[in-house]
């Protein structure tokens, strides 16, 4: 910490009962950058005999002398306990004075501590102020702090007072170097890692932001989607009435729906509601974002629907499909996809994709009204789909040559 300040001064302070003879205990009062921290002397002197500007006691007597000569010893103690941080290359503060003149250690503010402590909070307002997918980042953030601290510093935890730009992009190069994680999730993680480093520096514990000048960059992803023929595949497909069938209709339902699986997983029968036109819309918030989003019911999405109004689960759950866990379900997608020839990692997320961009997008509606379905909280995130609609640009170009023609 560079110094841009520093006093040292001593004070009378009126006791919390009144000396016999009017004594008031004197201080000594340390200043850095604006800093301040009082330190009890354990000696008394009368007001009328000191000299406030000077901060030292007023005559000749021995007493006088002996009193100004331990508190010149306490200047030269606190000018030692200066230098002592200096060349520890510690951090020069108030605090930090104090805690050497009294022979105390400082104590550490530690990253994994503080972050806990963040989790914590956000644990407590879920279901309030956050979703459940925003806890789950922030622990699986936390995981991989502790887990990059134990490789880098062989360390259980961290002080926050040390935390620089070195720690921020070695974090980086573990993330991509050492557990294999890709460039736009790595920039995910170094996000809520930031909110954390932020927190301390609001509160004082950090005068400066290590992430000052690291660059923030997200590249561009092939975001795939089932094309028009792919999808009528998978719906012409017949696959029973065993459990591939059940993927697929959940499957085809968010292609047409453009659900998450965890948002389908919990779709209740009662968020199925009549819309502003007379038909049934999805009235539902997103359990990623706690975004709500309203969705009007494509014929193929009501005909699944319908397929599962008298199935056991789904009465007794009031759900509207009877979606099994996730690492079942993108299993059998797999399945599913080699049955109907499709070579693509059929998942649920690209289920959503397809819904923006083939089933929505490339099919004419506005962007603004897709996003909106989607439940996105900015439309940003809902121009990405757009810029993979070949098909819409080629359509447009095409009613540009007919213009041109005219």
């Amino acid at each position: 910490m560079l110094e841009t300040s520093f006093g040292l001064s001593f004070f009378l302070k009126p006791p919390s009962k009144e000396h016999p003879d009017g004594k008031k205990h004197i201080y000594l009062r340390i200043t850095v950058n604006r800093q301040v921290r009082d330190v009890a002397t354990k000696r008394s002197w009368h007001p009328s005999k000191w000299n406030v500007r000077a901060g030292r006691a007023i005559g000749n007597k021995e007493d006088t002398k002996e009193l100004n000569s331990y508190l010149d010893t306490l200047t030269g103690k606190v000018y030692q306990a200066k230098k002592a941080l200096l060349d520890a290359d510690k951090e020069l503060t108030a605090e930090a004075i104090k805690n050497q003149l009294l022979g105390k250690e400082e104590s550490k503010t530690t990253i994994l501590k503080v972050f806990q402590e963040h989790n914590d909070q956000v644990a407590a307002l879920v279901g309030t102020d956050f979703a459940p997918g925003t806890l789950e980042r922030y622990e699986t953030s936390l995981k991989h702090t502790r887990e990059y601290i134990k490789w880098k510093y062989k360390e259980d935890d961290f002080d926050i007072k040390k935390l620089d730009y070195e720690f921020i992009s070695q974090f980086e190069f573990w993330f991509k170097a050492k557990k294999k994680i890709s460039h736009n999730t790595t920039m995910k993680y170094l996000a809520n890692f930031k909110k954390i480093v932020l927190l301390c520096v609001k509160r004082g514990w950090l005068l400066r932001d290590p992430f000052y000048a690291f660059k923030f960059s997200k590249r561009e992803v092939d975001r795939q989607a089932l094309t028009e023929s792919e999808l009528k595949k998978v719906w012409d497909k017949e696959m029973g009435d065993g459990r591939l069938a059940y993927v697929k209709d959940i499957f085809l339902f968010c292609c047409y729906t453009g659900l998450a699986y965890a948002d389908v997983y919990k779709l209740k029968r009662t968020e199925i509601v009549e819309g502003i036109d007379g038909g049934k819309w999805i009235t539902t918030k997103r359990q990623k974002t706690d975004t709500p989003s309203r969705i009007p019911l494509l014929p193929m999405a009501l005909e699944i629907m319908e397929k599962y109004k008298d199935h056991p689960q789904c009465e007794n759950e009031n759900r509207v499909l009877p979606v099994l866990s996730n690492q079942k379900m993108n299993s059998y997608l797999k399945e599913v996809a080699d049955l109907c020839g499709i070579n693509k990692n059929i998942t649920f997320h690209l289920a959503r994709h397809t819904f923006a961009t083939t089933v929505t997008l490339t099919n004419g509606v506005p962007i603004e009204s897709v996003s909106k379905m989607l439940g996105h909280r900015n439309i940003k995130t809902t121009q990405q789909y757009a810029k993979i609609v070949d098909r819409k640009i080629s359509d447009d170009m095409a009613r540009l040559k007919d213009i041109l023609s005219k």
